[in-house]
This record gives C-alpha cells, sequence and structure tokens, in this order.
C-alpha cells in the first residue's frame, strides 16, 4: 500500500484508495484483518481521525467489515453482486442527470441490455421469476394504481426477466439500467403511455419465457422499446411545443 498521501490532496481518499486497490489486486485477502488505526495513521504518516475517515469509505463500498472486543477490527469483506446492486444504481443514476444522457440514448441502451439477457432468461427462468412478472402484470391492471405504483412495477418486472437470466454479472450490471434508467423513462412519458398497451407487451414477454421462447420475448422487447422511443419524441415535442408559445 502506498505510505506517502500527497498531502494536497484529501488524504483519507488516498488512504482508502491504496487499501482498496491492495484488495482488489488480491494483496490483501478476503477476511484477512487490517492493521490498526494506530499502525495505519504511523504507515501512511497521517492522525488517527483520517485513518477513521478511510475506513467508513472503505465501509460504504462493503469492501471491509468491522467487528468489536479483544479479537475485533476492521476486515477485508466478502463483497457480494448483491452487495454492489445500490452502488452500480447510483452510479448510473449520476451520470445520467449529471451528463445529461438524451431520452433516446438511455432508452437504446437500457432495451439493449436487457436483450441480451433474454436467451438466457428463456432457457433458464424458474417458477419464481415468471410468479413475480405474473405479480407484477396483475398489479398494472389494477384500476386506481397510482403513477408512482405503476413505475415500481415497471421496474419490478424488468428487473425479474433480468434475474431470470441466472447470471449475477448481467444482474450486476443491469441493475443501473433497469433501476436508473426504467425511472428516468418511466418518469418522462407516464403522462401519455397507455398502461393498457404496456401490459399487453409484458404478458407477452412473460409467456414467451414461460414457453421458453426468445425469439418472441425478444420480438415483444423490440415492440415495447419503439413504443418508449415514440413515446419520449411525441412527449418532448409538445414540451418544445409550449416552451414555444
Amino acid at each position: 500500500m502506498k505510505n506517502a498521501p500527497d498531502p494536497k490532496a484529501d488524504l483519507s481518499a488516498q488512504i482508502a484508495q491504496a487499501i482498496r486497490d491492495a484488495i482488489v489486486e488480491g494483496r490483501m485477502i478476503v477476511d484477512e484483518r487490517l492493521p490498526s488505526e494506530a499502525e495505519l495513521a504511523e504507515q501512511f504518516s497521517v492522525s488517527r481521525p483520517t485513518v477513521r475517515e478511510a475506513l467508513k469509505r472503505l465501509a460504504a463500498q462493503s469492501l471491509i467489515r468491522t467487528a468489536r472486543g479483544a479479537f475485533g477490527g476492521a476486515f477485508v469483506n466478502h463483497l457480494r453482486y448483491e452487495d454492489a446492486y445500490g452502488q452500480q444504481i447510483t452510479t448510473s443514476t449520476l451520470l445520467l442527470s449529471m451528463n445529461a444522457v438524451s431520452f433516446e440514448t438511455a432508452c437504446e441502451a437500457r432495451y439493449a441490455l436487457e436483450r441480451a439477457c433474454t436467451p438466457l432468461a428463456a432457457d433458464r427462468r424458474g417458477p419464481d421469476h415468471l410468479a413475480t412478472m405474473r405479480a407484477e402484470i396483475h398489479r398494472q391492471s389494477q384500476a386506481g394504481l397510482s403513477d408512482e405504483a405503476f413505475c415500481a412495477s415497471d421496474v419490478a418486472f424488468h428487473r425479474a426477466l433480468v434475474d431470470a437470466a441466472g447470471n449475477p454479472v448481467l444482474s450486476y450490471q443491469l441493475a443501473g439500467a433497469v433501476e436508473a434508467m426504467q425511472p428516468l423513462m418511466n418518469m418522462i412519458t407516464f403522462t401519455a403511455r397507455s398502461r393498457e398497451a404496456i401490459v399487453r407487451l409484458h404478458s407477452r414477454i412473460a409467456d414467451a419465457l414461460q414457453a421458453h421462447d426468445a425469439a418472441a420475448a425478444e420480438s415483444a422487447l423490440h415492440e415495447l422499446e419503439a413504443y418508449t422511443q415514440t413515446l419520449g419524441r411525441d412527449v418532448m415535442a409538445a414540451r418544445a411545443a409550449r416552451a414555444g408559445q
């Protein structure tokens, strides 16, 4: 690990990065105990509060865990894909908002990634995945369902499709695509979309996955993308027209 942080930069961030690099590169392994705060403070020539802040950064990234008692301390964590979903979603949301990614670009990326999961989902979907998708379709069909609840159900339906692929790496990568991009698209199009049209397409996707028919599921996703893109263009055009008045 780096022992001489740059005093002009955030010292706690540099120390956290040095420890993170050691973990990622395999120089520190799962369940290995980190040096004590006093030892790290001496190693990096910083104060213990600075070390403490660095450890908080690492814990927030789920890279380390802490334990109390005589055998306590900070330990390299066993990071699971599920633990990293939240960070992936947050990062994707920030990237979309800070870089002003267009609706068309977000929509194109989201559906392209989801279609990549479809053949695997058609082959590997289990009863729980289908049950979740059917439950969300039923929920979306209910009269009086709020826009917020419909959007949440929409996200849950597509997450079930992604998880049905049975590939944790894909699920992790698509967590941001579905749970960051899908709400963004829902927010823009919810006033113009037909819930009945979306329910019909969702039903076709679920039916296709139940029948192990990847081509039919991909076809329905293509139609859903085209419908969403059309809605987005119509909404944007209407907004531009109102702004020009």
